[in-house]
């Protein structure tokens, strides 16, 4: 398996200083201040790269690319990498040959933008690594832990509802229809009060259209043979008023006053 991991590049850096540092006589942590900062040792060209789950910092000769020094690194922070305790641009590394041999020595970018960068890949890295890693061991207890017999046995079914859809027994009513001379009317809003429009009373021109038989006037001095004798004899029949006359409209063309006009009474003319 480590044969088939290959190797990624994740930051480059190409102006890098390298700085041999004095033994650490104390906890207190490195100091820049204590090295020689105005005269570095060796300057080159850093790259970080990844080969699995390890992160390498290797410093490289600018030039013809030859591997001048080279730090594994497993954790980070860790004692691999460790900043200094007054700057942000300089680190303690710890590289290592192939004999198992290694040495603490000092890097330092002029660039403060460069050791930010330098700073952010570890962390990434190491970031996944331990994503990798989580993933990998809940995968693993999932396999110890009892597998769940989902399936069907013999003669077990299962039943589904399904919500919006009508069955033969039974479903959600079809909304009616309203056929063309029907009135379909809006449900009320929820809460809201059903307001009926009044029916307006009938206008003055409705009631003269209906016409209404007069009502007929009974005099104390008057039977109802006389007023067939009134029918019998036109001739006979004295000019009245218009409240009294009933039958003026009628009368024939040997009235005795033919030049006057029609008298008013209560039929409509048509």
């Amino acid at each position: 398996a480590a044969e088939l991991e290959y190797e990624s590049v994740l930051c480059v850096k190409p102006d890098v200083n390298v700085y041999r540092i004095p033994p650490r006589t104390s906890n207190r942590g490195y100091r820049a201040s204590d090295w020689k900062l105005d005269h570095p040792d060796w300057t080159g060209r850093l790259r970080v790269t990844s080969k699995g789950k390890t992160a390498y910092i290797k410093l490289e000769d600018k030039v013809s690319g030859e591997l001048f020094a080279q730090a594994p690194i497993d954790q980070y922070p860790g004692i691999a990498v460790e900043t200094v305790a007054d700057s942000s641009r300089y680190f303690v590394i710890r590289i290592q040959d192939g004999t198992g041999r290694s040495a603490f020595i000092g890097i330092g970018f002029t660039d403060r933008g460069d050791a930010f960068d330098f700073n952010v890949s570890l962390q990434d890295h190491f970031k996944w690594v331990k994503q990798e890693t989580e993933i990998s061991k809940e995968s693993q207890e999932a396999d110890t832990r009892p597998k769940l017999d989902l399936g069907f046995k013999e003669g077990q079914t299962i039943k589904l509802n399904i919500g919006n859809m009508t069955t033969k027994k039974g479903g959600a009513a079809k909304p009616r229809a309203s056929g063309s001379g029907g009135l379909s009317l809006l449900p009320p809003p929820p809460g809201g009060k059903i307001t009926v429009t009044p029916i307006p009373p009938p206008s003055s021109t409705a009631i003269a259209n209906h016409v209404t038989p007069p009502p007929v006037l009974k005099s104390s001095n008057a039977s109802s043979e006389d007023i067939l004798l009134d029918l019998d004899d036109p001739a006979s029949k004295a000019p009245a008023s218009a409240t009294t006359d009933l039958w003026g409209d009628f009368s024939t063309a040997s009235s005795a006053v033919p030049n006057q006009a029609p008298q008013q009474s209560n039929w409509v003319q048509f």
